[in-house]
């Protein structure tokens, strides 16, 4: 008897226990599966008996998982992951197969590279489409729990099932309206301004704030947005100033003005950021090489 049938395991096991931890909730977990509660609660049980931990035990109104749980929650994953490497499925053909994949990019990202993209593939495979959603400050469970199948950010989470590979560079410079005032020359300019600046809608501030404050630096932000979607309106007609991506002359703030930040403030690059377990899948590679396509005609390479 092999250790499988000793642990008495199986694939929908393992997927029952990831759904459990992922939504933390016995029914949530078996709405997501399609299946009963009891079906679940009976799992559960065959993997506490095999396994020799009680995996979640109850919080409040809810439960929580052991120590052990989240532990073994990597492992199982990575389990699942290999399991799902072994068949990579059929051939990809961009002219006839119908498949919709989800990139997470915030407005930034998603203004510069995404409709190129986008264009790439009505010509090259029109049964593609496309959701985009925002990504945030990304994490690695927006990868591992199919939120999302990539990620464009210059904020890659470190995990070692996390792939990553670099688009393009870009700078912080500064945005103002010339019609409303001349551009900040001095630190003591830039600071003494009014600013418009940026948090992400979950709470996460841009690493420009931590940078200031590394240098002891203060400024006045007047207005905070949660995304650079909302820059240029604020901006228009008034003596404030912006930083953001030099790219960003290109098109969501073009009407502007801009000059290099005065105070050294290091660059950064754009990351295309993409699971393990799609490392090989054909769509999956196909879809990132549209994606760098993208970026190299845009660093003025050839396609």
């Amino acid at each position: 008897m092999n250790l499988i049938d000793t642990f008495n395991l199986d694939i929908r096991a393992l997927h029952t226990f990831v759904a459990v931890l992922d939504e933390g909730s016995v029914s949530r977990a078996a709405v997501k599966l399609g299946v009963s509660q009891s079906a679940v609660s009976h799992t559960l049980d065959r993997l506490r008996k095999a396994l020799g931990d009680p995996l979640f035990v109850k919080s409040g109104r809810g439960i929580t998982p052991t120590r052990y749980a989240v532990q073994a929650g990597s492992h199982i994953r990575q389990i699942l992951d290999d399991l799902h490497s072994l068949a990579s499925g059929p051939p990809f053909t961009p002219e006839t197969t119908e498949i919709s994949f989800t990139i997470a990019a915030n407005d930034y990202e998603r203004d510069l590279l995404l409709p190129q993209l986008m264009q790439r593939l009505r010509l090259q495979a029109p049964g593609v489409t496309l959701q985009v959603i925002a990504s945030g400050i990304p994490t690695a469970d927006m990868l591992r729990k199919n939120i999302c199948d990539l990620i464009i950010s210059p904020h890659a989470p470190e995990a070692t099932d996390i792939m990553q590979r670099g688009l393009m560079g870009d700078h912080m410079v500064v945005f103002y309206d010339p019609s409303q005032r001349e551009a900040p020359e001095t630190v003591t300019d830039y600071l003494k301004a009014d600013h418009i600046a940026m948090v992400f809608g979950t709470g996460e501030k841009p690493a420009l704030e931590a940078g200031l404050s590394a240098r002891g630096l203060t400024r006045r932000n007047a207005i905070t947005v949660s995304n650079f979607s909302g820059l240029p309106e604020f901006l228009r007609g008034t003596d404030m100033l912006v930083t953001a991506p030099e790219r960003m002359s290109k098109h969501l703030l073009r009407d502007f003005a801009w000059v290099p930040l005065p105070f050294n403030f290091k660059p950064f690059t754009l990351l295309m950021v993409w699971h393990r377990r799609n490392q090989n899948d054909p769509a999956h590679r196909w879809l990132r090489n549209q994606v760098n396509a993208v970026a190299a005609t845009m660093n003025g390479l050839n396609d």
